[in-house]
């Protein structure tokens, strides 16, 4: 994948987080519920490994962390990469460098080894057994 590309879809990506939590914040504020938005959910009717990471996000931002964990502790890695991916492009940018896309292709190669695959798959697995359990 070439610089720009990466970069526009992670900004476009990014924006699109942004979006969709500061829409949940209103909605929340207006106490409306837009109702279920998983489609994996709404078809098998099973909570997917990332439900809940909205709520997990915003309970985040409100300084509730043990039950941010609850929820989906996926939403700190999402945290994470919502505060860090556009200072990191903008810095690329701003420097005419390409770190990002140097990191982008390091852990593509670092995540395609087998055991790192594997360990990450269990990981996942547990997350969405965790959420099942709950029954998300």
């Amino acid at each position: 994948m070439t610089r720009n590309k990466l970069y526009t879809l992670l900004t476009v990506l990014s924006l699109s987080g942004y979006a969709w939590l500061a829409f949940q914040l209103y909605a929340g504020q207006q106490n409306s519920g837009i109702g279920q938005v998983c489609i994996f959910k709404s078809v098998t009717n099973l909570p997917c490994p990332s439900c809940g990471s909205t709520r997990s996000i915003l309970e985040i931002v409100q300084g509730n962390l043990l039950d941010a964990l609850y929820i989906n502790p996926l939403g700190f890695l999402f945290v994470a990469v919502l505060l860090i991916l556009p200072l990191w492009i903008i810095a690329d940018l701003l420097q005419k460098s390409d770190s990002l896309l140097k990191f982008y292709h390091h852990t593509e190669k670092w995540i395609s080894k087998k055991p790192v695959a594997l360990v990450l798959i269990v990981l996942v697995l547990l997350n969405w057994g965790w959420n099942i359990y709950k029954d998300l």
